[in-house]
């Protein structure tokens, strides 16, 4: 997919880069593969805000994808290329010579009317899923599990894909597009294949408006909050953050302060991100 402009018919038009969507071979989802999605505005069961500038935008509704893959040895065929408002990553629907219907991530280069299949008997082809042990050793792969049978946690963004390096023992090295280098259990299944819509981080929305239509409100700065409302507040005229460095609404340093704690899969990591 590639991106486009618009004729500045109005400001907002003038800097708005768009995704050309003409890849996509449907407009409405299998109503089957799809459920309602409930609006939270970012509050909690009591009804509390936990995450600030969220509420509003358009209606959607889930779009039930298929991170597990484990539909062994069923051959399935791409009917068509979809897009998913719940992620930055287009989907493809397969039709599986059973009957069946799914949704997968679509990888780039994926086209209608191609063959996929899953397990440890599938071909190392595009959009095929095998457990890490099957894959060779420089494949590009997405959709990535933590744990075997859990389906897939990593590499699920459009553009990513992580590279299998190597094995040592039951574990597989994969590097992530972080430029860090992890171990995986071997038994852990992958996707063959880079997520499509790489053209994703370069739209520009172009207002204010189509912000909020995804769901966004607006963000306020804390250096233009009063000093009870903020750490960044108060003073006069424009004033800088001061010491002891820049703080979060309830305190907390923040702006590069570095958040991990110990982990036990610590362990796992061999190299950090860069």
């Amino acid at each position: 997919m590639t991106t486009k402009t618009f004729k500045p018919s109005s400001p907002g038009r003038r800097h708005r880069i768009g995704i050309d969507f003409s890849d996509l071979t449907k407009s409405k989802p299998e109503k089957k593969l799809t459920q309602p999605l409930r609006k939270k505005a970012g509050r909690n069961n009591r009804g509390k805000i936990t995450v600030r500038h969220r509420g509003g935008g358009a209606k959607r509704r889930i779009r039930i994808i298929d991170f597990k893959r484990n539909k062994h040895d069923v051959v399935g065929r791409v009917a068509a290329i979809e897009y998913d408002p719940n992620r930055s990553a287009n989907i493809a629907l397969i039709f599986y010579e059973d009957g069946e219907k799914r949704y997968i991530l679509a990888p780039i280069g994926l086209e209608v009317g191609q063959v996929i299949a899953s397990g440890e008997n599938a071909e190392i082809s595009l959009g095929n899923a095998l457990p890490l042990n099957r894959i060779p050793s420089g494949t590009m792969i997405h959709n990535i599990e933590l744990h075997p049978g859990k389906g897939g946690q990593m590499i699920r963004g459009a553009g990513t894909a992580a590279q299998l390096l190597a094995r040592e023992e039951k574990y597989t090295l994969i590097r992530l597009p972080s430029g860090e280098i992890r171990r995986v259990l071997s038994t852990c299944m992958a996707t063959i294949g880079q997520v499509g819509n790489p053209e994703h981080k370069n739209q520009q929305s172009g207002k204010a408006g189509r912000t909020r239509w995804l769901g966004r409100r607006p963000q306020v700065r804390g250096s233009a909050m009063n000093p009870n409302d903020h750490p960044h507040g108060g003073g006069e005229g424009r004033s800088p953050i001061g010491h002891p460095g820049p703080k979060s609404p309830w305190g907390k340093p923040t702006l590069g302060k570095k958040t991990r704690g110990k982990k036990i899969t610590d362990r796992l990591i061999v190299r950090r991100r860069k």
